[in-house]
């Protein structure tokens, strides 16, 4: 049974980190409800499939050398987590955010990522 913190490292690294699509599909099965919704900058979308084609379409837009990284603790409450992040290359992000979780049933139903302005 995954713990809150776990699940928001999970999605910050299996499927958000993870370039390989298989590795990162079989990591949305079973991180995510099946009815998951994805809130962020751009809209909501709605179930696993469309989880996997956003975090597919963010990955293939950004350069091998940027990754996600912890930005702080994870944040836990009953049904819930937040998490910040930064992404881009080690020591120089060009990107920051917190996602936020809700969790039923050891598993994410809700994914709403905030992101930071970007620096001028």
């Amino acid at each position: 049974m995954p713990t809150i913190p776990e699940l928001l490292q999970a999605n910050l690294h299996r499927v958000f980190g993870e370039r390989d699509a298989a590795r990162r599909r079989a990591a949305i099965d079973d991180v995510y409800s099946e009815d998951v919704v994805f809130t962020d900058p751009e809209g909501s979308v709605t179930g696993r499939d469309a989880l996997a084609a956003k975090a597919g379409a963010l990955l293939a837009g950004a350069p091998d050398t940027f990754s996600f990284r912890e930005d702080g603790p994870a944040y836990e409450g009953a049904d819930s987590g937040a998490l910040a992040w930064t992404l881009g290359p080690e020591g120089a992000p060009v990107a920051r955010g917190i996602d936020l979780i809700t969790v039923r049933d050891n598993r994410i139903t809700t994914l709403r990522t905030l992101l930071a302005p970007s620096a001028s």
